[in-house]
């Protein structure tokens, strides 16, 4: 039974993996246009983007592998990647790519910071009729749950089926920390609310 469940998982990620788009590999073209290449770092750039390309064509082939060695394959063949592409650049390009990088990062960071603000916390506030101490604890509850989600996607010691399971677990959690905070009623319109926001019609 267990090793039917495992066939079918191993099945199901690697039809996620086909169907994942590779946003990784469009924001390195972007960061890589403004280094100012010359055209022998282009070619040799070029050379090592269709090995790259090659490698994870030839990994994603391979159907006998687990999710786990199919994560730690592609994390060496990254590594080699960057290395190859350390030796092409100069110290300035490299300095540069470093900056492009972080500044993409804290982009993505911002980004997932938002997904709760200030604003939706005071619409949560009017709609459910919350108290003061209610969002005073909701906030608490919320930096707690940021916090320890990033731990968990920062932690190098686990790989990514253990991630995704902690932050099943963690959002679980979160969920049952709201359902003791709000009473019957509160949550009762919270249902609601979430309904009518499915149902709404997408606007263009």
């Amino acid at each position: 039974m267990l090793a039917m469940a495992s066939i079918i998982f191993t099945a199901h990620a690697q039809e996620n993996r086909k169907m994942k788009p590779h946003r990784e590999g469009d924001e390195r073209g972007m960061m890589m246009k403004d280094l100012h290449l010359t055209t022998e770092q282009r070619a040799q750039m070029k050379t090592n983007r269709e090995s790259l390309k090659s490698q994870m064509a030839e990994l994603k082939k391979n159907d006998k592998i687990t999710v786990k060695e199919y994560n730690e394959r592609k994390a060496a063949i990254m590594k080699s990647q960057k290395a190859q592409t350390d030796k092409v650049l100069t110290q300035e390009q490299k300095n540069q790519l470093a900056q492009k990088r972080a500044a993409v990062k804290g982009k993505h960071g911002m980004h997932k910071g938002k997904k709760m603000g200030q604003p939706d916390m005071d619409r949560m506030k009017t709609q459910l009729n919350l108290s003061d101490a209610q969002v005073n604890q909701l906030k608490a509850n919320r930096e707690a749950q940021m916090s320890q989600s990033k731990a968990i996607r920062e932690n190098n010691q686990l790989d990514e089926e253990a991630k995704k399971a902690q932050l099943k677990a963690l959002k679980m959690q979160h969920k049952e920390q709201m359902k003791q905070l709000l009473t019957e009623e509160q949550q009762q319109k919270m249902q609601e609310q979430k309904k009518n926001k499915q149902g709404k019609p997408v606007t263009k």
